[in-house]
């Protein structure tokens, strides 16, 4: 039998705090579902004390989620611990995830404490959150730049307090397969208590070795690891959820590990994050990239079709890619339309679902085919329309290659239209101009503007993401349409 290593996912968490990357509580539910069906072991939902919203969005993750351990992360400090434990009331299974940094330039300059004082903070916050809640795991952080010896003396510390999970971090992405595999025997022979608990790494991607440090933790003897959907983290990120569980499965000859995770849930889960967060995959993204599974050269295609396994490691059925299934179109009823949502892995409320079939039938007007992808985007688009202010009500653009493009916007707020002309460079930016004309916009900053091919055809969707900062703040927009000035509007 295989040794098992547990996933915990720290998206929510380490992944939000990545500039861009912040989710509204609606978001971040939608997320934790996913991780759900992915069947990941622990949900990091937040660090509850760090904000009401954070205290919040933890303590809705922990309500929502029943078949998952959600964490949340804490200083070691008493005000810290309160706040994650009072947030994780609710969750089925909850555990405190408290951290102390153990390097001497974490020490001396963050900390300014000495390394007797971590130790005794160390055994103090750790039996205090043991008091509370049963499951403890304790991280030692900028674990690998500091100093072994030392570092054993605070996890035996730890161990001996009660947590049951120890994680060694590469904060800042500094160390190297070789170093992370050799850190962790040498802890585990160091510290004996080690045996029957725990051991978890925690890889940054700041060199890019995330994904193979973390390999490499799991053949020094590692049972956990923190990793993230799509890499997404702090600086260059944390290691892809998605590349350690497929390296697993591909290389069982070198990793004889198992996990719990449904890989047919990968590609669907990576698409939530990306939308959610208004971004699209890197082409070249290993496992759910565009070209992952794509072959251009003349002797790969060949290759490929005579059979699959001569330039594929793995199937694009093992992480979710859809395969072709029935068409569904203008006369696909209410019963088919809800078997394709589950399917998919979709449950909506009763509103949700009203909402996104009408918006179903009126696509199925628009085009002939309606595929998984476009659904998908029906209903990752449904939940900012709904709730915005304003309501498009109507618009017509002009645009020609010798005269600046004219846009005539009507937008609805609380029963009363307002309308706007506007010039600009371009339909977009003269649409654009009405809206702000219209609403009054504050001065904020056109950050990014993304618009994607939902599905394959003429009479695709598109798909528009806009990125505007205010006040430090960023917020992300996206519109629908098979017109991409309409859905350049509605983002």
């Amino acid at each position: 039998m295989k040794n098992r290593v547990n996933i915990f996912d720290t998206t929510l968490r380490d992944g939000e705090q990545a500039p861009g990357c912040s989710m509204n509580l609606h978001e971040k539910i939608e997320v934790a579902h996913r991780l759900e069906l992915l069947k990941v072991d622990i949900i990091e939902a937040g660090f509850a004390a760090s904000s009401p919203g954070d205290f919040e969005s933890v303590s809705a993750v922990a309500e929502a989620i029943k078949n998952c351990t959600v964490a949340s992360l804490a200083r070691c400090s008493q005000a810290d611990i309160d706040a994650a434990y009072r947030a994780l009331k609710k969750a089925v299974s909850p555990r405190i995830h408290v951290f102390i940094a153990t390097s001497d330039i974490h020490m001396q300059h963050k900390l300014k404490l000495t390394p007797q004082q971590v130790l005794e903070t160390t055994e103090r916050m750790v039996k205090y959150a043991k008091s509370l809640c049963p499951d403890i795991e304790f991280s030692a952080e900028d674990a690998m730049r500091s100093d072994p010896d030392f570092l054993a003396q605070v996890v035996r510390t730890a161990i001996k307090a009660g947590a049951n999970v120890v994680n060694i971090p590469d904060t800042v992405g500094y160390s190297t397969p070789q170093e992370i595999k050799a850190a962790i025997e040498q802890l585990k022979r160091a510290v004996p208590e080690c045996e029957g608990i725990d051991i978890s790494v925690h890889c940054h991607n700041d060199l890019g070795m995330a994904t193979a440090n973390t390999l490499a933790g799991i053949l020094g003897g590692a049972t956990q690891v923190e990793c993230t959907i799509n890499g997404l983290g702090e600086r260059a990120g944390n290691a892809p959820m998605e590349e350690i569980v497929m390296a697993i499965r591909t290389r069982p000859d070198l990793y004889p590990v198992e996990t719990t995770i449904d890989t047919t849930q990968i590609y669907m889960a990576s698409k939530t994050v990306y939308g959610i967060i208004g971004k699209t995959a890197p082409f070249n993204k290993p496992i759910v990239g565009a070209n992952a599974f794509a072959h251009e050269a003349g002797i790969h295609q060949h290759g490929v079709l005579a059979n699959r396994s001569t330039y594929e490691i793995m199937k694009p059925e093992a992480i979710g890619i859809p395969v072709r299934r029935m068409v569904l179109g203008k006369h696909s009823g209410r019963h088919a339309f809800e078997d394709r949502l589950k399917e998919l892995g979709y449950t909506l409320q009763k509103d949700e679902f009203e909402s996104c079939f009408a918006r179903f039938k009126e696509l199925c007007d628009k085009k002939k085919d309606v595929s998984d992808q476009d659904i998908e985007a029906l209903v990752r688009n449904l939940m900012p329309e709904e709730e915005g202010l304003y309501k498009l009500k109507g618009y017509s653009v002009q645009a020609s290659s010798n005269q600046a493009a004219t846009a005539v916007i009507s937008l609805e707020k609380d029963g009363e239209v307002r309308e706007e002309v506007a010039l600009g460079n371009g339909p977009v930016d003269a649409a654009y101009k009405a809206v702000d004309k219209i609403i009054g916009s504050p001065d904020y900053g056109f950050e990014n503007y993304v618009i994607q091919s939902v599905s394959e055809g003429k009479d695709s969707l598109g798909e528009v993401i806009t990125t505007l900062s205010y006040n430090d703040r960023l917020f992300v927009g996206r519109g629908l349409s098979t017109d991409i000035i309409e859905a350049s509007i509605l983002a």
